[in-house]
């Protein structure tokens, strides 16, 4: 697929089919995650892969967005691992975190499967469940399955303000 098309084609699916997805499938989307450019190559980030019915079963208490879905990663990140800019002291952790979950939700469609970027999700019960985690700053959850056959983007999908809007040249 081409990357204009799959840009394009992208949106947050809010409804999965009850189809398996393949652990090769979730290892390829980790993999994309993981070679993701960061600050200074620091790899301020961690993949967690919610593998077990019961760390998929804590997802679900969690947040009350997993539609249906079967399978659910969660990136995080360490700020006193970022690469801070030297002139302001500003932090890239968060950034560098951000860049690995486009990564990986592009790889998710690019695999024919779908997901939605979750942040309405109980971080702190999250990581008392998996102490971990408690290290991290959890930014991202990815429901991740086959779209459901009547699913469609949400209206608020189509909204985009014009390129007059965003852009300034100067």
């Amino acid at each position: 697929m081409e990357f204009q098309e799959l840009i394009e084609k992208r949106y947050s699916c809010r409804k999965f089919s009850d189809k398996k997805v393949k652990p090769e499938q979730i290892e390829k989307i980790i993999e994309a995650g993981r070679i993701a450019p960061t600050a200074v190559n620091t790899q301020p980030f961690k993949i967690f892969w919610f593998n077990s019915e019961k760390a998929k079963d804590n997802i679900r208490q969690v947040t009350k967005y997993t539609f249906g879905a079967d399978e659910f990663l969660i990136v995080g990140y360490k700020e006193e691992e970022g690469w801070e800019r030297t002139f302001d002291r500003r932090n890239f952790a968060d950034i560098d975190a951000g860049i690995v979950a486009t990564h990986m939700m592009l790889a998710i469609e690019d695999l024919g499967l779908s997901t939605t970027w979750v942040g309405y999700f109980d971080a702190p019960r999250l990581q008392s469940f998996y102490p971990q985690m408690k290290a991290y700053h959890l930014i991202a959850l990815f429901p991740i399955g086959y779209a459901a056959e009547d699913a469609v983007p949400s209206e608020r999908h189509y909204k985009r303000r014009s390129q007059e809007e965003l852009l300034e040249v100067l």
